[in-house]
């Protein structure tokens, strides 16, 4: 049988910072307990990361990954649709990545629920076999 488990946006487990350099963007993912690190390491990965904004990252995404901190370094190439001096979406900005990915759902045991930060579900689930972190299931 399962652990029990709650899915929560990625805000509810870390806090993130994000900058920018032409057309890369940097965002920093760091988690409120270490006790949340491998989840995030695990289910953020690179893939989902660049999957999460659907298109919007045309290039790579490196990860770098500092656990002792509880810090996990997003560098996404091709992020910013050519840099923001070249571009006139006022949203293209690293700082708005770092917004959006907060709400990145992540799989959360629900004995950790302690652990977590904002509005919560009410009640523990157990995973379906088609459910994936990060999955859009209209939250």
């Amino acid at each position: 049988m399962s652990e029990p488990t709650i899915r929560v946006p990625l805000r509810a487990l870390a806090h993130a910072r994000a900058g920018d350099k032409g057309n890369t963007s940097n965002v920093a993912v760091i988690v409120y307990a270490p006790e949340l690190y491998p989840l995030v390491r695990d289910q953020l990965t690179p893939e989902r990361f660049a999957a999460h904004f659907r298109g919007r990252i045309t290039g790579r995404v490196e990860r770098f990954e500092v656990a002792r901190l509880g810090v996990i370094n997003y560098v996404a190439h091709g992020a910013l649709g050519g840099g923001v001096s070249r571009n006139l979406n006022l949203d293209q900005y690293g700082k708005s990545l770092s917004a959006a990915v907060l709400g990145f759902e992540v799989e959360v045991p629900a004995r950790l629920r302690n652990s977590l930060r904002g509005p919560l579900p009410d009640s523990p689930t157990t995973p379906r076999p088609d459910d994936h972190p990060g999955g859009t299931d209209g939250h």
